[in-house]
């Protein structure tokens, strides 16, 4: 999926689009991907995409997990979510305009609107960032 389609899933629009791609989906996982590019509202004078840069893309990434499976179920608009919590964020390193990310969401439990979510965002063979949330959806 690229870009334009990226947008059925989740109700971010430009300038703060923070994904590129869904790639994979199975059950309880997803995969997605993003070009660190200079434009990404997220990016830092070195050319480095910033933690919180890193932490948007993962909660995007389970944002369009999340969209895809409301769209599969019949919805015609994405959920909103919003993060409750940010858990256990490592970031080993910023990655560089140009590098390409993978990111893996994988769902957790649910409970009153609240899902936790497991995020392992990374370039090449290199884990650069991984995380927990809280996300609420409605």
């Amino acid at each position: 999926m690229d870009l334009e389609d990226i947008k059925q899933f989740i109700p971010q629009r430009e300038p703060i689009i923070m994904v590129d791609r869904l790639v994979r989906v199975a059950a309880e996982e997803a995969v997605t991907s993003l070009v660190v590019r200079d434009t990404l509202c997220f990016v830092n004078e070195t050319g480095c995409l910033s933690e919180p840069g890193l932490i948007e893309h993962i909660a995007q990434s389970a944002s369009a997990f999340a969209g895809y499976a409301a769209r599969a179920a019949g919805a015609t608009k994405p959920p909103v979510g919003y993060i409750g919590e940010v858990k256990k964020f490592h970031c080993y390193r910023l990655p560089e305009c140009g590098e390409e990310l993978f990111t893996t969401i994988a769902w957790g439990p649910e409970v009153g609107g609240v899902r936790i979510v497991s995020g392992e965002t990374r370039a090449a063979d290199e884990v650069v960032a991984e995380t927990q949330m809280k996300i609420f959806t409605r």
